[in-house]
């Protein structure tokens, strides 16, 4: 086997010497291995990883027809040892053979070793699959065959700067898909000093996980890394500015001691060069989790429907106010009626309110009734996995309890209440009868699931439990919503399952046990715009993304940022009068619906159902989020091409991309103002407007 290795490493040499004779540039296949100076290079015709002979490598990419540097070599693979450097490495093996795996199909796996004097080994497996282009999956191995334990303090994978100068006017943006307490931007510039840690567990007591992809780019370039693990893993993906780029890897901090012989394995992580900003990174690492078996499920017909929500009468809503509203939000077009926080005792115990609803149970299922009565669909407020002291249920199992290390329970602080643990049976009953009971017995035809605590979990040492290692409870999560989607299907296949984690960055790993998530608490327009770019390029066309309450965004009516970019409306108005004793601080008129209001609302949730956007194509890749202005997103529907277009002031050319052969009429449907034609030879028009200007481009 060594021979034929050597034989073979001999080949590659001589072809990458035809090569670079031949003009210096040349375009890999899959499975194509090419070496010159102690480099080997490994790609698949869109990306390429050179590899020296000391394991540092060099992300390359396809432009022009021929291969180039995205960055420079870099110890981008490394052991972080305790006390010490890491060790200092030498190839001493390299082989490339055929794979074909379950659901990825066909590609080639690529294998180096390299060893420190020390005897440390490390193995480097990189996968290219036919049906990926432009991913390399990365996988290492780090091996102790030394006589010693070695104390590890961590490690990273795909650990590379992509090349610029960070400026006060950003040269990059960025995407990252941790979450953060501040609920921050997921979409941010890049400017000096900037550092985001992004990690993937709890960055506080109730905000942890998200989707693992992070990405960097540049007017020009991109690169994106993250893991491909078929369930959450504790990793970060740092960003960070430095004096020559920005840095990004995935990484770990985790320390332990490895013994000798003892090996340890990162997760299969991916390095993904790209034009344009992060939405095709997405986009591809939707498609390789969906070749995984985890998509989101397809969206009901009822997901589409635009939303009233009582949240605007808080939590000390009388049934009174909420049910003297329904006839207005129906006759305005909403079709779903939502009850939400303050219609149970507590959260845990679930109990109905009986000084809301007198009879209990018979009242809150005669509540629904009237919401169906009023044409409405009815859907209920529900916060799984919290549970408050002093409730039943904590008195009678304690057993339930997500705990730390030390023995305490972990805090969820809006509710002020305590975890459960999801990887624990006896709550994953607990919730799957509770659900049976809204649904099948109660007569909801769908769930709005909130919290900030819903997108993650820390690790659980509950000894009750069992668990074979802490992370089980991390692990579990989206088998636990998965319970709880299956049961909802069981009972109604068309009842909708909305996941809200409150001001987190949605994580993927929960995506099959949901069949619409909204904004979850924007706290701007521009939230509700890339939170849709975003969750379009994870759930895939027909994916019900909401835009949560118009009431959260700019000036507490900004609907064409829901509807430009193909968002389901929603709403939380208050008729006739606000709630009298509000325990939030409201906006200036409070949530009423005036009448100059109704006639706002009435006109947007008509051209919300006319255009169903949501229905059609959201063509993410025409435009840069981050760089191009005026902002831009486009959408097909029926032949037909929407656009929409953001900026405080705008007076000047806008660019309509994407269109086909023949001539376009160019109409702004707001307001029902034609304004010329145009071609793909011809896509720029002039205008002027503010705030947004949403287009129907029609084939003339």
């Amino acid at each position: 086997m060594a021979e034929n290795r050597g034989v073979a490493r001999r080949r590659v040499l001589q072809l990458m010497a035809a090569g670079v004779a031949g003009g210096g540039g040349m375009t890999l296949g899959v499975g194509r291995a090419l070496a010159a100076a102690g480099v080997t290079t490994l790609g698949d015709g869109r990306i390429a990883l050179g590899v020296a002979d000391d394991l540092r490598t060099q992300v390359q990419w396809v432009r022009d027809g021929k291969l180039v540097p995205l960055t420079a070599f870099s110890a981008s693979e490394t052991l972080l040892l305790k006390g010490r450097p890491s060790p200092a490495l030498r190839v001493t093996d390299q082989s490339s053979t055929p794979l074909r795996t379950e659901g990825m199909g066909a590609g080639t796996r690529h294998t180096v070793v390299a060893r420190s004097a020390e005897g440390i080994e490390q193995t480097l497996e990189v996968s290219f699959y036919e049906r990926h282009p432009g991913f390399a999956l990365l996988r290492v191995r780090f091996r102790n065959d030394t006589a010693a334990p070695l104390k590890v303090a961590g490690w990273t994978v795909a650990d590379h700067v992509l090349p610029g100068r960070p400026a006060r006017q950003p040269a990059f943006w960025s995407f990252a898909g941790a979450s953060h307490e501040d609920r921050r931007d997921w979409v941010q510039p890049v400017g000096p000093g900037f550092a985001q840690r992004n990690f993937l567990g709890m960055n506080a007591s109730d905000y942890g996980g998200g989707t693992p992809v992070a990405d960097v780019w540049r007017r020009d370039a991109g690169l994106a890394v993250g893991h491909v693990e078929r369930h959450p893993a504790l990793v970060s993906l740092p960003v960070t500015a430095v004096a020559n780029g920005v840095r990004l890897a995935v990484a770990s901090d985790q320390e332990l001691t490895l013994a000798p012989g003892a090996s340890l394995e990162t997760p299969t992580c991916f390095l993904h060069a790209h034009t344009g900003d992060y939405f095709a990174s997405l986009e591809g690492y939707r498609q390789l989790m969906a070749d995984q078996g985890l998509s989101a499920p397809a969206a009901p017909e009822s997901a589409f429907g635009p939303i009233w929500c009582a949240w605007g009468y808080e939590r000390n809503f009388t049934v009174a106010e909420v049910e003297g509203t329904l006839g207005k939000a129906r006759d305005m077009g909403f079709e779903w009626a939502v009850l939400d926080d303050g219609w149970q005792t507590s959260e845990g115990d679930w109990y109905v309110d009986r000084g809301k609803f007198p009879r209990g149970e018979a009242d809150i299922v005669s509540f629904a009734e009237h919401i169906k009565a009023a044409g409405m669909k009815p859907r209920l407020w529900l916060s799984p996995l919290a549970v408050n002291p002093g409730t039943d249920l904590l008195h009678d199992h304690t057993d339930m309890l997500l705990l730390d290390k030390n023995g305490a329970v972990q805090n969820i602080s809006w509710w002020n209440a305590f975890y459960l643990c999801p990887a624990y049976q006896p709550t994953i009953d607990y919730y799957e009868k509770l659900v049976t009971r809204i649904l099948g017995e109660w007569g909801y035809a769908g769930l709005k699931l909130d919290g900030q605590h819903l997108n993650g979990v820390a690790p659980c040492y509950n000894p009750a439990h069992r668990h074979a290692r802490p992370e089980e409870s991390v692990e579990g999560l989206e088998a636990f919503w998965e319970t709880i989607y299956r049961t909802a299907m069981r009972i109604n296949p068309e009842a909708v399952i909305e996941l809200c984690p409150c001001g987190t960055s949605f994580a993927f790993h929960n995506i099959a046990a949901m069949n619409q998530t909204p904004a979850s608490d924007p706290e701007s327009s521009w939230q509700v715009r890339h939170k849709g770019k975003t969750l379009k390029a994870l759930l895939g066309q027909g994916g019900s993304f909401a835009g949560d309450h118009v009431e959260l965004s700019e000036h507490g009516r900004d609907f064409a940022s829901t509807v430009g970019i193909g968002g389901v409306v929603s709403t939380k108005f208050t008729w006739p009068a606000d709630t009298p004793h509000p325990t939030a601080p409201q906006p200036p008129g409070g949530y009423r619906l005036t009448p100059e209001k109704e006639a706002v609302w009435r006109h947007w949730v008509a051209l919300y159902k006319d255009k169903m956007l949501p229905k059609g194509r959201y063509l993410g890749r025409l435009y840069d989020i981050g760089f191009d202005r005026p902002e831009a997103h486009a959408i097909e529907r029926e032949g037909r091409l929407y656009y929409a277009f953001y900026a405080a002031n705008w007076n000047g050319a806008i660019e309509l991309r994407g269109l086909a052969g023949g001539r376009y009429r160019v109409r702004n449907y707001v307001d029902g103002v034609d304004l010329g034609e145009v071609t793909a030879s011809e896509p720029l028009l002039r205008v002027a407007f503010e705030h947004y200007l949403l287009l129907e481009a029609l084939p003339a």
